[in-house]
């Protein structure tokens, strides 16, 4: 059984300790709106942009033409005939280098292309972002030799699909727990393992494998990545799974049995499997909340459509304020949600600045608001937001596919790191600087050497940074004139506010880690409500930021500034509303009742209902061996 400081050191050591560039977002949660890094944006190179438009115009054309996302809903299945149509298109090589045969589009246009593909069919988007966001075009781009991207960037980018295989039954958010091993032998590696949830594994021609080298003599061991064949003999899909949505994503259980994989296979060094995985996933990550701005952006328009046709005691159901607030939520969401996505792409391209912390804030609040989006539009549309395409269909109305929506948006709270796993991460890098000059005062294997040294350094750093904290440009009323418009809202307002409201966060962070010192970690809720509370504040700077850039373009401006004026005010209310939550909330009430729970104290109160589940343990044993199941590997041919 691995332990919890195990556990810790194994997901501490794969993370990148440097900052090597600036981050908005770090600088936020330092309580600095350095909002130099992010205003004016990055431009797009002009003939990159027209090589994304000219593809997205493709992809739009054919989208419209050939994707029936009815039918594949219906099927459970992607049709291999489209799966052809998007190779001759390109499509699974957008994030590829055109040196090795892909299109080598931005993240701009990437995740444009993404919105547009997950509208019209959920599982399609999770097909093409899971080959091109963690399958194995992104880690060997980053990682790989020139000889492994030679060898399987070119094929990847003709449509040879690719999954990534991390999760086992017993492993999810604790890599420590890692199962599948890689055992030297000789120049070769051989992978034994169970691997579950592999999206895209079903039909893959090529698989990303992490697994545990043990330490020998020669090997420094530890968890590794590999680039397998997905024919390769001893691996079989031994299941594929289904869901309460994506239903025509091809998501599977592979067992991989003495599968031979030469060491040249391996990506990176021995040790470096996690590190390589997260790092893909700084970028990678990009893809889910573009998804969530293409789902944004279609419930706006049946919201808007739907409401206006709709008339209920006397007036349109958009004209009463109970809908109309809803409505507002959602165009004022999906126009933030648009702006941290575009702005945290371009910042990827640009390469100025990390975006670790950034992309990791676009997903958990992009999965976030877009499940808030997708439960208010099925409030909107009433019993026929309940009710399935096919059956509004049946009776001659339009078939829109609200349930299915919130069916298939749910699963992006959990996709690449639950949200509470994204929290806790993304509060570790937001923390960061307290724990490089202090972090040996809190932690109890330190010796006293190590704690006056920490001792010294933390004195000198909150010396400087705390009297930053006292004031700033947010207390100037002339502050951020650019965002100051005749006959628009003011912007510059909210951005006062949020330079004041990152400090006063900044605050508040320290005064938890004087409160609980090293007991700051297990208090998941306090730093669960500073990471909201932070996403917030990020997404109203890139609100304001997108909304000047489309002024100053002569882009809808005004509209803009009205939709990022609306946001920021949301903001300010979710944001007040967790501040003093902070301090004054239920967590300790909740975790005495949690522990008199699972101590089945309450069990009492489960009686009186049958249970309708099935037999069998919480968690399937995964004995090593051969399978015993028929393999349903089912890689999509090729056209002639």
């Amino acid at each position: 059984m691995t332990t919890e400081r195990e556990a810790r050191r194994i997901a501490e050591a794969a993370r990148d300790p440097e900052w090597r560039r600036p981050s908005f977002a770090k600088e936020l949660f330092l309580g600095r709106l350095r909002l130099d890094l992010i205003h004016p944006r990055p431009e797009p190179e002009p003939a990159e942009a027209a090589d994304g438009e000219r593809f997205l115009a493709r992809l739009g054309a054919f989208v419209a033409e050939r994707v029936d996302g009815a039918a594949i809903e219906r099927d459970a299945r992607v049709p291999d005939e489209l799966i052809e149509g998007l190779r001759e298109l390109g499509a699974f090589g957008m994030r590829i280098a055109p040196e090795y045969g892909g299109l080598g589009l931005s993240h701009l246009a990437y995740g444009r292309a993404l919105a547009l593909v997950g509208t019209a069919s959920p599982a399609l988007g999770a097909l093409l972002s899971a080959h091109q966001s963690i399958g194995v075009p992104q880690p060997l781009s980053l990682f790989g030799t020139e000889e492994q991207r030679r060898a399987y960037l070119p094929r990847c980018a003709a449509g040879a699909i690719s999954a990534f295989l991390l999760t086992e039954p017993d492993v999810g958010s604790d890599p420590a727990r890692l199962g599948a091993t890689a055992t030297p032998d000789g120049d070769d590696y051989l992978l034994d393992g169970v691997k579950l949830w592999t999206t895209n594994g079903v039909i893959a021609e090529l698989l990303v494998v992490l697994a545990s080298v043990p330490e020998r003599p020669g090997h420094p061991g530890g968890i590794s990545a590999f680039v397998v064949e997905a024919d390769s003999p001893g691996i079989t899909v031994e299941a594929r799974n289904a869901f309460m949505g994506l239903r025509g994503i091809e998501n599977g259980v592979t067992r991989l049995y003495q599968v031979r994989v030469p060491a040249a296979q391996r990506i990176g060094e021995e040790g470096q499997g996690l590190r390589i995985a997260l790092t893909t996933l700084n970028t990678g990550r990009l893809a889910l909340p573009a998804m969530c701005v293409g789902a944004g952006k279609w419930s706006l328009k049946v919201a808007r459509e739907w409401s206006t046709a709709r008339v209920q005691w006397g007036r349109p159901l958009a004209r009463h304020e109970a809908i109309g607030a809803k409505i507002a939520f959602i165009a004022a969401t999906t126009f933030a949600l648009e702006a941290m996505v575009e702005l945290s792409g371009e910042l990827a391209d640009e390469e100025r600045v990390d975006i670790r912390i950034e992309a990791a804030v676009a997903k958990l609040y992009g999965s976030e608001m877009a499940w808030r989006i997708a439960d208010e539009l099925v409030q909107i549309r009433g019993g026929r937001g309940f009710e399935t395409a096919d059956s509004l269909a049946a009776r001659g109305e339009r078939g829109v596919p609200v349930e299915q929506l919130l069916r298939d948006t749910r699963i992006n709270r959990v996709f690449e790191g639950s949200s509470e796993i994204m929290r806790l991460l993304i509060a570790r890098e937001a923390v960061d600087a307290h724990l490089k000059v202090a972090g040996d005062l809190v932690d109890p294997d330190a010796n006293l050497t190590r704690k006056r040294k920490a001792a010294v350094a933390a004195g000198g750093f909150y010396a400087r940074w705390l009297p930053s904290l006292a004031t700033g440009r947010g207390h100037l009323p002339l502050s951020y004139g650019d965002f100051r418009v005749s006959d628009h809202p003011d912007l510059s307002f909210h951005l006062r506010y949020a330079e004041r409201t990152a400090r006063r966060l900044a605050r508040a962070v320290f005064y938890g880690m004087s409160r609980w010192q090293g007991r700051l970690e297990g208090k998941q809720s306090f730093l669960g409500r500073v990471v909201d509370i932070g996403a917030e504040l990020f997404a109203i700077s890139a609100a304001c930021v997108h909304a000047e850039r489309l002024r100053a373009r002569g882009e809808s401006g005004a509209e803009a500034y009205q939709l990022a004026d609306a946001f920021c005010r949301q903001a300010h209310l979710r944001i007040e509303e967790l501040f003093p939550r902070l301090w004054h909330n239920t967590d300790r009430s909740d975790g005495r009742l949690v522990r008199s729970v699972i101590e089945g104290k309450h069990t009492w109160l489960e009686a009186g209902v049958p249970d309708p589940s099935g037999e069998g343990p919480w968690i399937a044993e995964t004995p090593s061996g051969p399978s015993p199941h028929p393999d349903l590997h089912r890689p999509v041919p090729r056209a002639s």
